[in-house]
Formats: C-alpha cells, structure tokens, sequence
C-alpha cells in the first residue's frame, strides 16, 4: 500500500471527514482525512464496517486542543463508518466513555440504519427492562453491534446539477409561509405514485408544486429533516417519533424521508426536492432543533454520538453533570462551549451551501440562547453569530421565541433580523372568534402587526409570524369542533398535548350528525374557520397556515400527534379527498391570498398603531377630518411612507376612548390607507377590514373624505369566495346586514 501523506501534526482539520486528493492524497488508494472534537478522550479510533462485516478500527494518532484526527487511507465511498472512544467512565463529572460503544460522526453528511432498543445502545449498564443498574454509574460492557446506525463515506461522483437553481430570496412583505412534514403532506396523495408517497421526491412532484403555488404560498417551512430517532419510551411501546424533534445527527437529512434506498442517493433526492420547490417559487424553510437531542437524560438516556465524545461540552450539566433542562426533552445543548456553538454554526452553513435552504425556524431558541449562568440574552454568542455570519445573516431566520423554563418566554424580545412566532396573536385571535376572552384592543394590536412586542431596534412588522395553528395543537378545523383534546390513540391515556386550547366545538363535541342541527353546527363552525384565515391572511405580519388547515383538515381532535402509533397513523397525513365544503374553503383561502398581494395596504413593511384611547373630542376631530380629501388627511412625519389608519366603531363612527376600553364590544372596523406613491391611478385607494365577533345586526361603512365609490370584496359569511348576487353592496355610510361573526372587507376609490 502506497504511503500516505499525514496532516500537520500541530493544526487541526475541520471536524469531519472529507476524502482527500492531490498532493495531500500522494499515492495513497481511497484516502481521507477526519476529524473529530473529544477533548477529554484518551483514545479515539475510526471504526469502517469491512464488506464480511467485521470492524477494521484504525487509531486516530494526533491530538490538537481536543480534536483527534488523522489521514487514512483504504476507505472507499459507500463505506460505512462510525467512531469509538475510550477515556475516564465518571458520572459525576460528565465522563461517560464506552469504547464498546460505536458513535456517530456529529459531522457525517450520510447517515443510514435506525436504533434498536436494547442494552446496546446504552453506554451505562441496564437491566432486564433497561432501567439503569446503580442510577446509571456503572458502566456497560455490552458492545453497540448493529443496534446503532452507521454514517456512509460521501461519494467523489459528479456535483449534483442544480440546473442554474439560485435563492429565491422573497421578501419578507411577500412572504407566506406553509408549515408541513415531509411525510404528511404527501403520504395520502392520490396523484403521486406510490411509491414516491411521503418522501422528498414526492413534495417535488408536479401535482404538489401546482397546488401551493396557485394557493399563494411562497415558502415551505419543513418540520424537522434532520436524521432523528424515536425516544426509548416510544420504541419500547412500537411507536415512532413523527415530528423529527429528536435529532440524530445535524448534518444528515433523515434517510427514511427518502424514496431512495440507497444511503448515498438520499442527498440528491433532498436537493432535487428544493431545486423543485424553487422552481415553483417556493423557499424552503428548515424547522431545526439544536436545543436538544435525542440522546435523552445523562443518567437514563442512549449513547448514539455526542455523549460518547464530548458530554461535558455538548450538554449543559450542573456542578454533579446532572442535565440542566430548559427543553422539557431531558437534556439541553450547551451553545456557551465554543465547538458546540461551532458545530451548530458550520451545521446551519451546511444545508445552506449544500441544499440551498432559504431560512431556518429554530425550535425552543431561547434554551440556546441563555448564558453560563442560565440567563437569556439577545447578545448570546448563538445570536450575534447567526445576525453576522456572512452566510447565514442572509437567510430567512425565525425563532420559537420561548423554552420551559423560567426567564424563557421571549416573544418580541430577538434582535434583528430575526422574526419570531407571535403566541399572542394566536392566542388573541382564537379568542376574539371563539372563546369571547379577547378584547377590541388586543385583537387590534396583534392585527396591527404587534408594536408593542416588535417596534423597536429597527424591527419591522413583518417580524411577526402570525399564526393561529401550527403542528403542535389543534388544526384550523379541530379548533371549531372540540372544546376537549382527544388524545387517546397516542397511547398515553390522554395525559399528553395541552389542555389549554382556545377552541369552541359550536355546541357539539366532534362530528355532527346529519340533521338540520347539525347542519347548522357545522355552518357555523365553517364560518368560524373562515375567520380565522381572514385574521391571519389579512394582519399585519408574516402570514403561516399549518398544511391542510387550507382546505379544513382534521385530526379527529387530537392535539399532539407527535407519535405514530397504528391508531393515529391515518390522522397524521393529509387527505386530499375533499368535501364540497373543503373545496370551498381552499376557494376562500387562495381569495384571501390574493387580497393580500392585491392591497398595498395590507402586509405593509412598516408599522401603523391602532387608534388609540382618545377623549370624546378627538373622535370628533377625526370625524371632521375624513371629511377633507384624502391626500391632506393623512401626514407621513419625515417623509417615511407608512400605511395610515383609522378605527371605527360598528356604526361607522370613529372610535372613543370609552369604548375602546368596553370589554363588552366586540366589533371594530379598521381603514388603511397605503402611501400615496404606492398607489396608482385607478387603484383601490384604501382597504376597509371589519372584525365583527357579535351576532345578528350591521356594520356601517366609514364614510373617507372622497373615497366614495366601494366594492364589498369578500365576507366570512360567504361558503365560496364569489360575490353572491343576494348579498347587499353598501356604499360609505351606509349599512351592510351581518348574519353573525365575520370578517368583512371591502375596497375604496375615489368617486
């Protein structure tokens, strides 16, 4: 065999393995070079599954500043590869090296296989129901064997062919996003192959494409791609984790997503999915979880990769290497050790270079972005880098603004550019429209954009992820037809998922049968939904709907599916079997949609506040002002162009102080008015949206300056999105009859 040329004995290579060649590569035969960070280890060794099946293991011989790396040779693609260390087995001081363990590469780019429960994958002893022996002290001697998955050397072939694909880079004022899951959103299709059913190449099938780009979708946010594995409670029960939220590796894309049953062929078949997703104009927005993985509890928990390499950096662990727990997942990722904030930092790089990903949503941020001692802090290490990486500061970036500990809940607290899911504009609008517990005031904030969370450091409105549902919880339709979680088929007795859900079941729990009652629940309900849509599509912010809540998916009241279990299976994906009522609905959401592209007022960059609390006197002032021409109705201080807008009361008058302050009322009836320059002649001038959560009565049009000419665009009383010819056309001043809720909206132009 022909000499290898070593590495600098004194300068470590990036973590990972790459296959060497040129002058670094000599004459050796399939050369690589690797890299791995286990700074407490005493020995390190390359374990490469031969093509018997045993295991050659070939010591890595240099050691710089805790990385472990070396120059092998013989290691052609297609092999599959892990690594093993042994060091100190001390559990009170973080030390849990098992050299009987096999560990996944935290960089491997291929990863293939899936856990097996036993007592291989546990670096501590167990016993018979593996429980740990002597609270987890004692180490195990039981070799990893084939229970833990392997990584697979990445091939030297052609560079995939992108075809040209470049970042979409839609702005945020453009922006709507769909959350969905890999699997669900196509598992149930019935024009795609069977095959291709679930899988990435299924999301780029044609038939998927067409149908969120003629909703008006312009981003995919994908739940969580990473190589997961399921918790040993769930394993241990036949179950398996569906939503991903438990990462196996954060560099892999997870192998069973994949048509391809080769392991190598899984990362073109993930890059033909964006480069088909872009074409359709549509971004791809990662949901990732660095915040924990799925290594589970010090004490109690598997050994797949990081804990049998670094658990003292990876994991953030008390003075006893107990794990400190901000994610309620039974351990949380330490981002304060500097190649932990690395790792995660080149991991993010990683599927932006290699994928070409428009942006990431990062799940629980706050647990990553709380220092030594355990404080949040917007100028976190993780923070600062994410804002000026070159790469990364140019990609979509949007937080889960909160974690389960105290200190945690950050909404509206992130620096720029990030955006945040706005938990107070979900719970507002589920309460406005269907429990009755939010206010006028409230509803008209979050509807606003949020200023009160978002309007400082330079943010802009479009900071605001406005959303009402999203994978965890209810659909859109679940929300209006259970007060009550039903969670049983998840196996856990019901006990799982949140009992605080906002919802109204309109009288009937679940189902209704078919009579006239129940058809008017139903009705109802369907009203309901539309609300809803109308308040998140039509708000000031970043639109997201959950997939399927466009055309009235349901769950059958469950509230947590985050487990595939036989019982729930069905439920997790999308039927695209629709009801005449479901067409409907999908009619209605694509005319919101395309409202909100149509009015330059709706979705505005730039913030506006709702009217506030005034004395008497000044409603009258205003009165007296939209009397005059709209051009010298509305000053624009310092020359910024920004969206004005007035509040009326439901009998077309402007609002008072007092009643602002009525808890009792519940209609209000915004105008805005979009800067001049972004209205051309002929274009609608202005843009009036009625939020009306009363019952039976009227809603009078404002009356604004010479904007005398109205078109009444949609209503939530309507099944389908066209105008019904029965159905009145008021002008300003006068009075349009309303059924019971809904979201009005009509358009103004000079007469």
């Amino acid at each position: 065999m022909a000499p290898l040329p070593g590495p600098s004995p004194d300068i470590a290579p990036a973590p990972g393995l790459r296959r060497l060649s040129g002058p670094a590569a000599g004459a050796a035969v399939d050369p690589v070079e690797v890299c791995v960070v286990a700074p407490d280890a005493t020995a390190v060794w390359l374990c490469l599954q031969q093509p018997d099946g045993s295991e050659r293991r070939e010591p890595l011989r240099h050691r710089v500043h805790g990385a472990w790396f070396d120059h092998v040779q013989d290691v052609p693609a297609g092999t599959r590869y892990c690594f093993r260390a042994d060091g100190p087995w001390d559990p009170t001081a973080g030390h849990r090296f098992n050299p009987a363990k096999r560990l996944l590469d935290p960089y491997g780019t291929v990863v293939t296989g899936e856990p097996r429960l036993g007592p291989e994958i546990f670096a501590h002893a167990v016993d018979d129901s593996l429980e740990p022996v002597d609270g987890g002290a004692q180490r195990s001697e039981v070799d990893s064997g084939d229970a833990v998955p392997w990584n697979v050397v990445p091939a030297d072939g052609p560079a995939f062919d992108w075809q040209g694909d470049e970042p979409l880079r839609t702005p945020w004022r453009d922006t709507v996003v769909v959350e969905g899951h890999v699997q669900g959103l196509t598992a149930r299709h019935p024009d795609l192959p069977e095959e291709l059913r679930g899988t990435y190449a299924g999301l780029a099938h044609p038939a998927v494409l067409q149908h969120y780009r003629n909703l008006g979708a312009t981003a995919i946010e994908l739940l969580p791609v990473h190589a997961k594995a399921s918790e040993t409670e769930l394993m241990a029960r036949g179950h398996e984790n569906y939503w991903g939220y438990n990462s196996l590796s954060w560099f892999a894309p997870h192998p069973g997503y994949a048509a391809t049953d080769d392991p190598l062929a899984v990362v073109d078949e993930f890059r033909g999915m964006v480069r088909a997703l872009h074409s359709a104009g549509l971004e791809v927005i990662l949901d990732v979880v660095y915040n924990h993985t799925c290594e589970q509890s010090m004490a109690a928990g598997p050994t797949y990769s990081w804990r049998g390499l670094d658990a003292r950096g990876v994991y953030r662990l008390d003075d006893v290497a107990r794990d400190v727990d901000h994610t309620g997942c039974r351990n949380t990722v330490d981002t304060n050790d500097p190649d932990t904030l690395r790792m995660v930092l080149d991991s993010l790089r990683h599927w932006v270079t290699e994928y070409h990903v428009d942006g990431f949503r990062f799940d629980l941020l706050s647990a990553v972005a709380r220092d030594e001692r355990g404080a949040w802090r917007r100028d976190h290490p993780l923070l600062v880098a994410l804002r000026t990486d070159p790469v990364l500061s140019g990609v979509k970036l949007v937080a889960e603004p909160w974690d389960v500990s105290p200190g945690g809940w950050q909404t509206g607290s992130y620096p720029p550019p990030f955006a945040e899911w706005n938990d107070r504009f979900r719970d507002a609008t589920r309460d406005f429209w269907l429990t009755g517990a939010a206010t006028i005031s409230e509803l008209a904030t979050r509807f606003s954009g949020s200023s009160d969370l978002f309007d400082h450091h330079g943010r802009l409105p479009t900071s605001s992820v406005n959303f009402v549902t999203a994978h965890d919880g209810f659909t859109l339709h679940d929300l209006t037809a259970y007060d009550h979680k039903h969670n049983e088929a998840n196996g856990e007795e019901n006990r799982d998922g949140s009992d605080q859900n906002r919802s109204a079941n309109h009288g009937v729990e679940g189902p209704v049968p078919d009579t006239e009652q129940g058809r008017v629940v139903a009705a109802a309900r369907r009203r309901s939904m539309r609300n809803l849509l109308a308040t998140t599509i039509l708000a000031t912010g970043t639109p997201m709907l959950t997939a399927g809540d466009e055309f009235g998916r349901t769950q059958g009241g469950n509230n947590n599916l985050y487990a595939l279990t036989p019982e729930n299976r069905e439920d997790a994906a999308l039927d695209w079997g629709w009801e005449t009522w479901q067409t409907d609905l999908l009619e209605t959401t694509r005319r919101l949609l395309e409202l909100r592209r149509r009015f330059a007022a709706i979705g505005h960059q730039r913030f506006y506040a709702p009217w506030s609390p005034t004395p008497e006197g000044d409603a009258e002032q205003l009165a007296e002002q939209l009397s005059e021409p709209l051009d010298e109705q509305f000053g624009r201080p310092g020359g910024v162009a920004q969206v004005q807008a007035a509040w009326f009361a439901q009998d077309g008058q402007p609002m008072t102080g007092e009643q602002w302050a009525d808890p009792a009322r519940r209609s209000v009836t915004v105008a805005l008015v979009p800067p001049a320059d972004e209205v051309e002649d002929g274009d609608e001038a202005a843009v009036v949206i009625a939020l009306h959560a009363g019952g039976a009565g009227e809603v009078v049009l404002p009356q604004l300056g010479d904007l005398t000419r109205a078109t009444l665009e949609w209503s939530a009383a309507w099944e389908h999105p066209d105008h019904p010819d029965s159905d009145a056309d008021p002008q300003p001043g006068q009075a349009l009859p309303v059924s019971g809720p809904s979201v009005i909206v009509w358009s103004l132009r000079r007469g």
